[in-house]
Formats: C-alpha cells, structure tokens, sequence
C-alpha cells in the first residue's frame, strides 16, 4: 500500500506503540493518535483499507497510516477494543449524515415519477445548442486542417491546439478539449506523426458526426457518446443504471497522474471468475485522499457497478466484503496476441472511441532489441509487441530468459507494464 520506499520504511518505524497513544479499534475501524511535530489523529476503515489522517503529507496512504496498520498486523494484543473516542464518534456522524445524504438522493433518482425541473430543462437545452455550436466550428477547423496540409503542424506548436482546447471548454465540451489537448504532442514525435494525428483527427471526427446524428443510435452507444463530449453522469444515474457485478477482483496495479489541482488515479481490476475488466478512476485533491484504497496486487471480493455504455469498462466498487492476498497460481487471460487483438477489435466495433485496454496474457517473454534499443514482449506464437519507452530491467530479470505471465495496458501502439506473475507469485511493475 506504501506510494513509495521512503513511506514504506518511515511506516516501519512507526509500528511501534511508543509512538501512539489512545489506541483503540472496533469490528470495523482502528484508530491512534501519534506523536509527531503536532498530534496527528490517524484512523482505518478496516473494510477498505481506506486510512484518514490529520496529517499534512500529500502522500496518500500517509506513513502514520501505515504504521497504524502495521502494528495491528504485528502486535494487535497493544490495541484494545474500547469505545470510540470524541474524534472518532464525531468523525462518524459526519460519515453516517454524508451517507443518508446519498441514499436520499439516490432514492429520489431512481423513482419513476421524478422529471426534471423545467430550470434543468432550459439548462440542458442550452448547453445542447452551445455543444452543437461548437463541433461544428471544431468540424469546419479540421476540415480546413486536412485541405492545408498537416506539415502545417510542424511549425506552428501547441498554442493552435489550445486555442481550439479552450473554445470547446467554453461550448461546454470538456470531452472534445481534452482530446484535443493530448493530440498537440503528435507533430514532430517521430517519422510516422501524420498518420498517426490523420487517425486521431478521424476518431474525433467521428465523435462529433456521431453527437450529431445522436438520436439515431444505440441508448447504450448514446451513453457512451455523452460522455465523451463531456456529460458526466451522476452517482445515482450510475446506481440505477449501471451493471453490478460481484466477483473475487484482483487489483492488478495503478497509474497515477498529475491533473489540475490534484492527482488521477487509474486501477485495472481483472475477475477471477468472470474475466472481465474493470477500470477505476479516482481523483484525489492536493493534500487529499483518493475515495478509495485499492492495494495493488490484494484481491478484492467485492461488487462493482459499471458505467452505462456499449462496451462497459469503467465502474466503481460499490462494496467490499473482504480483502485478502491472492493465492491461486494464474489469472484470466489468453495465450496468444492474436486472441487478444480480436478482442480489442470487437471492443472497437462496439466503442470506437476506447484508448485503453487490460492486456492479461499467458506464457511470453520479456526481449530486448539491442540494436532498437527496445523492450517487447513475446507471446509462444513468437508475435511481440513492444513495450512503452522506458527501464523494463527489472521485469527482464524476473523472467531471467524463461516463460511468465504478464498484464499491462495497451493504447494500441504500445503495452504498458502493470504487472508480472512468477513462480506463483505477482509482482507489480
């Protein structure tokens, strides 16, 4: 669970109950406060491992998380089981208030009578007009783009493309901005950059005509098109809408990201039973705390909802019923990169638009190219696929020339390394 060493090892220290005082735990927290420049009161949600604390640390979970729980896996006869203290009751309160809140709201939301205000109407209805304004100015730049030629591009930077960024934010496509942005790094990255922003200016082509003829496709699809222009939908839309799956998930590792006022976080959940993928995207604030604690390489047994859409991927677990560390010797895949590039094309048949995708496969091989200076994997069919740019020694030495399990995410140039399972046992990359 540690983000780093440095906390790992600073949680060490901490495991020892020289250093906390009114210690306590119940069926379902943990508790302490520990000595450091101030009191700092630390407390566990033992169901999801979620920790919250009062110190300053932006690295989430803090050090005097981890030496909490630490010490209770360790020495658990030091922490006693007491009532909750003022802290904590009051802390609870809150929780259970903030929880009725949602329920309420959820309520409401899924009751068949509730229609929108006639407010929520004229809102809804003037954003659709400042939308479809603006894809078809952004429809009419692309145009214009194509017929003048992309070496344009590669003198003119990244201001043309954050120009058009910040007129769709204005047309409240939030979507379209951020697609937009992330294309402004293609020109001049490599001798293949044309072809490779022609397939990028395709796609958003394709979003904007498929907005404009909205009506005409898919509820499912509709969904999924809304919420790439940049409609975002609510948590009791998501509760009443979404499909549950329960399942033994394992947490097969994250990306964290930097982002506006804060940090991103994505985790790939892969099912024991089901197979399926799931993607969990959570946002923590500066000196925040992520929603939830997803620890990289546990097992989670636990329900998901999935986000409406043609091809769900993206979901959000709704409960945890209990944590513990995988035992079994192999997850879900397949075992050659013609299986899963089938699966990936019939995901685009159904989503065209996706850009990520969980790549769990069986008995490859880790290869570098000394004169491409590349890393690749190698499926037993002798097909690779290379790896992102980068230092891959360490799953190179796992291997040590022999067979192993890989996962890793795909953007459909290059794989991205999550994790490795060998000799029964996972190790995240």
């Amino acid at each position: 669970m540690a983000p780093d060493a440095s906390s790992a090892s600073a949680g060490k220290k901490l495991a020892d109950a020289k250093h906390w005082q009114n210690l306590g735990q119940s069926s379902n927290l943990l508790w302490g406060e520990c000595q450091g420049s101030a009191l700092y009161q630390t407390r566990v949600d033992l169901a999801t491992f979620t920790i919250h604390c009062s110190c300053p640390s932006r690295k989430q979970p803090c050090k005097h998380g981890l030496g909490l729980l630490l010490l209770a896996a360790t020495k658990p006869e030091l922490i006693p089981t007491v009532e909750p203290p003022e802290w904590i009751s009051s802390w609870l309160a809150r929780r259970e208030a903030a929880s009725k809140g949602k329920e309420t709201r959820k309520s409401k939301a899924s009751q068949p009578g509730s229609e929108p205000t006639r407010a929520q109407k004229i809102n809804a209805e003037k954003r659709q007009a400042q939308v479809q304004q603006g894809l078809e100015r952004l429809d009419l730049w692309l145009n214009d783009l194509v017929r003048n030629g992309l070496s344009q591009l590669e003198t003119q930077g990244e201001k043309i493309w954050e120009k058009q960024a910040a007129q769709m934010v204005d047309a409240q496509a939030p979507g379209i901005a951020a697609r937009l942005r992330s294309m402004a790094s293609i020109p001049n990255s490599g001798s293949d950059w044309p072809e490779r922003l022609l397939y990028r200016m395709g796609q958003l082509t394709l979003l904007t005509q498929a907005y404009k003829h909205i009506n005409e496709l898919d509820s499912a699809l509709q969904d999924d098109v809304r919420q790439l222009i940049g409609w975002s939908l609510k948590e009791e839309e998501i509760t009443a809408r979404g499909e549950r799956v329960s399942d033994d998930w394992l947490v097969l590792g994250h990306f964290t990201e930097l982002a506006a006022h804060g940090r991103s976080q994505r985790t790939w959940l892969l099912g024991t039973g089901t197979g399926r993928a799931a993607l969990v995207e959570q946002f923590a604030p500066n000196g925040g705390h992520y929603p939830q604690n997803l620890p990289a390489g546990a097992c989670l047994k636990a329900g998901l909802i999935y986000w409406p859409g043609a091809a769900p991927l993206r979901a959000r677990v709704e409960a945890i019923h209990h944590t513990y560390k995988h035992r079994s010797g192999q997850f879900p895949g397949v075992n050659t990169y013609e299986k899963f590039l089938a699966e990936v094309s019939a995901m685009l048949a159904r989503h065209p638009w996706r850009e990520r995708f969980l790549c769990a496969i069986h008995n490859v091989i880790p290869i570098y190219d000394t004169q491409l200076q590349q890393c690749s994997i190698r499926d037993q069919d002798s097909y690779c696929l290379p790896l992102v740019q980068g230092e891959h020694w360490y799953l190179l030495a796992l291997s040590g020339g022999h067979a192993l399990d890989f996962v890793g995410e795909w953007d459909g140039e290059a794989l991205r390394p999550l994790g490795a399972l060998s000799n029964d046992t996972y190790y995240l990359l």
